[in-house]
Parts: C-alpha cells; structure tokens; sequence
C-alpha cells in the first residue's frame, strides 16, 4: 500500500508544473512543427492541395507557362478579362495578363479601392539557361547549344543532367511558335557534360568551386549525326537546321527573336519516407506564386478589394517592362478605379497604392542540417515549421532591405495567430553570410506596407529544390487569412 501511494506522490509531483515552467510556458517563444498544429483533416487537405501544386509546377517551368495556367485556373473560377469589364461591384471577379509573362487576379471588395487593397505579389520566373543569340554551333563531332545563365545560380549543380527546351521561336514571316522538347517520354532531351574524374586533376579540381564549371562551359549537347555530304563543312550543325526546319520551319537567323530556356527536365517528386516533401525544379517562386492563385479563389466577397500579382524577371533584379519596377501594378489600378466608377488620376492611384497592404509572396532559406554553420540558428526557418515571415532582407547591413515596421509586423503576426496558422521568422543566413532581396523593396517605394510572407526552401535556386508540403499549405492559409483581413 505504501509503495502505492508513493507511486502516486511522484506522479503528481512530475505533472505539477513549478512557478517558472508555468512562466516559461507563458512568456517563451517556442518553434513547433507546423504538423504538430496541424488536424488531421488539415494534413489530408495539405497532401491534397500539394499533389495540384506538383501539376502546376510540371505545366509551368517557364513564365510564359505560368501566365498560362494562371489564366486557365482564372477562368475556370469565375474571372472575366479586365479588358472586357464594363464596370466593379463587390464581388467582381477580374483578371489581366501582360506580355504573356505577367498576370493579376483582383477581386473588388466592400470598400473602395481608395481605401487601400490587399496585394499579394510573387514571381513566376526561376533560375534557368537561356540560350543565346547565335547559339548553335558543331565542335569535335558534336552539335552544341549554347547558353547564358539567367540569374543566381551554382554553375557546377547544372552538368550531367537532363535538360527540356521551353520557350517561344518568332520566325522571320513574323509568326510565333511555342517549343517543348524533352519532357514527354518519347522525347530526346540534351546535356551538358562535365570533364571526367580521370582527366580532371591538373585542370578542373584545381579550380574553386564558383570556378569549377564557367559560364562559357555551359553548353548543351543537342546531335551527333551528320547529313550525308562530304562538301558540307558542319555536317552536324546542318543535320540540326534540317531537322529543325522540316518539324517547325525554323532557320538559324530565327533563333535571334527566340527565347529558348534549358531546365531540368522531369516532373516533381515526393520526397521521404512519409512523402512530406517535394522535390522540383523552379520552386523559388512558384510555391508562393500557386498558394496566393489559390488562395484567390477561396475569398468571395472582401472587405478591401484584393489584388494577386505575377511578375518575370525577380530573379535578375524586377527590370524591364515585366518586372515588379514596370508600372504594371499602376495600371491594374488605374483600371480597378475606372471600373468602380473613379477617376484615375495619378494623385488618387497613388494614394490607394499608399493606403494598401501587400506581403511579398517570397521564398527564403531553410536550415540545411548539413551545413548549419550558415545559419544564425535563433533566426532561422526550418523546413515543416510553418510559413515564413521575413521582417527585413537584404545583404549585410540591410542593404537594399525593405525592412517592415514593428506595427505592420504585429499586424501580420496577430492575422496568423488570430486564424492559428503555423508560422515562424528569420534571416537569410549569417549577417555576413550572404544575404538577397524580394520585390519588396519597389513595392515598398509606393510607401505601402509590405512584408515578406513565403516558404523556406532547401536547396534554392538549384535544379531540384525542396520544400516541405507542411509549409506550403501554411502558406496558403496565410495568403487567405491576409486577402480577408
């Protein structure tokens, strides 16, 4: 009996908390995996939402693709062209694509326009080679391809792998044709191909590893048979222009008005075990870019309208007239404006784009447990712990950081609490690790609030990159949350 009621004793002394655990539970930030918070309905809706994401990265490796499969997914819910709208009520629904490699979703709220919107924008371009002007030549039996890299990449993670051609050919009777070779399994698909092991001591190992592959070493292998004519000097490159010509009519000088991408191809995997993960090319951005299209369809009629933007060229610095420095978002709301029955001058667009709030739909880093050292570990993001908040980012000492205020910080922060969405903050790395920056920063000069709201990537900007399906779905919530807020 004794040693019952000892038993007992030192059970209930283990349950009862001390003054100051009960103070730490009360006071202490504390990371929790996001499957942790999760029901079990929700981790059900999370692998369901996931496996639609993985058909929107397959059918949309390039901007162009993206724009597409966004326009599609707009019509099917119940979006009409900006252009064919004759005016705004609650509700409307309205989309618009520009240059085939931007796109918006706008939903008119209760409130005017005037009064600020609710903007999500991300980018739908990704690291990737471009194939250059006069790309096409034959070296030592070999007809090759070459490229130039677009945007911030690890040159030595792109060989030895199979690579599909996207893009578009306008040939010279001014006619433009869409180009995808190597993503079915019938299809060839090209290589670049690195030295090999045995000959590589004295040259290539030698070099760092931002050397250990160039950019002008990046050429794809696209032939190998010649045309049947000894007087032809580039028997190879010929046999290439022929084929070329005879399966869509296209001639050497037509790849100058071309834009032909090499990525990887394939289509996404699961990764683990448990499938909790997801591996593909082209994440940064589209996990954000799919969570905020989806999650424009799941608002009905909101309080401040809501505005869902897509922008090319992020990844080499938001230039050109598709990147977020255009005035495209000026434009969308030039006509939201004249839609609703407002005058749209320049003094009043301003002042709506001054009265919004916007998150920057963007992807950061995740721990890498391999290489930890990277990180500030207290100020870092990990894969399955929730969406990712970004206060400020930039390189070293903030530069060329949009960096949000501590109240819309605290705004944002009580929208996922209040609606007990997963979510965590950090860095980009070590302060003088490395650093980079968002479309923030421009959307920022309208002197709107702004915030970095995205996914924690692992392996970013590489050809197979990995986020979990846990912070994907966070996201989501987090994009609805913000849009009906």
């Amino acid at each position: 009996m004794l040693v019952v009621c000892m038993g007992l004793l030192n059970k209930e002394s283990k349950d009862k908390k001390t003054k100051y655990q009960k103070l730490e539970e009360k006071l202490a930030l504390k990371k929790k995996s996001a499957w942790d918070q999760f029901t079990d309905r929700q981790k059900k809706d999370a692998f369901r939402l996931c496996d639609d994401y993985k058909s929107f990265l397959d059918n949309a490796k390039t901007e162009r693709e993206a724009v597409k499969e966004i326009e599609a997914f707009a019509k099917k819910k119940g979006f009409s062209g900006i252009g064919e709208a004759k005016e705004l009520t609650p509700g409307s629904r309205v989309y618009d694509t520009y240059r085939n490699k931007n796109a918006a979703l706008v939903i008119a709220g209760k409130k005017p326009i005037t009064e600020g919107a609710r903007i999500i924008v991300s980018h739908i371009d990704s690291p990737r080679l471009d194939l250059k002007p006069h790309p096409l030549y034959e070296d030592s039996g070999l007809a090759m391809l070459k490229t130039h890299y677009y945007g911030g990449i690890k040159k030595y993670q792109w060989v030895n792998r199979p690579f599909a051609l996207h893009g578009v050919v306008t040939k010279k009777d001014g006619k433009t044709i869409d180009i995808v070779i190597g993503e079915s399994e019938k299809d060839p698909v090209f290589v670049i191909s690195d030295l090999l092991i045995h000959l590589s001591k004295n040259s290539q190992d030698k070099r760092l590893a931002s050397e250990a592959i160039k950019g002008e070493e990046l050429n794809l292998i696209v032939a190998n048979i010649p045309v049947d004519d000894d007087k032809v000097k580039h028997k190879v490159k010929l046999a290439v222009l022929e084929h070329l010509y005879d399966k869509y009519g296209i001639v050497e000088e037509d790849f100058v008005s071309a834009e032909l991408e090499a990525v990887p191809a394939g289509i996404s995997k699961d990764v683990g075990f448990d499938r909790s993960l997801i591996g593909a090319y082209g994440q940064d951005d589209k996990v954000c870019a799919f969570a905020s299209l989806i999650a424009s369809d799941s608002v009905k009629i909101p309080e401040h309208t809501t505005i869902v933007l897509f922008y090319d060229k992020e990844e080499i610095g938001s230039v050109g007239n598709t990147g977020a420095r255009s005035n495209y978002i000026e434009y969308i709301v030039s006509r939201i404006l004249e839609l609703s029955g407002n005058a749209a001058s320049d003094s009043i667009v301003r002042e709506a784009l001054m009265k919004s709030s916007a998150l920057s739909a963007d992807v950061s880093a995740a721990v890498n447990p391999t290489f930890k050292e990277a990180h500030d570990i207290f100020n870092s993001n990990f894969c399955g712990f929730g969406a990712l908040l970004e206060k400020y980012n930039g390189y070293g000492g903030k530069y060329s950081a949009s960096d949000a205020s501590a109240e819309y910080t605290g705004r944002i922060r009580k929208i996922l609490n209040d609606n007990k969405i997963p979510w965590q903050i950090g860095e980009l790395g070590k302060v003088d690790e490395g650093g980079g920056s968002t479309i923030a920063i421009f959307f920022s000069n309208y002197s709107m609030d702004i915030i970095d709201l995205g996914v924690p990537v692992l392996g970013m900007h590489s050809p197979f990159e990995i986020v979990s399906k846990a912070d994907m779905y966070s996201a989501y919530l987090a994009y609805v949350a913000f849009l009906e807020s």
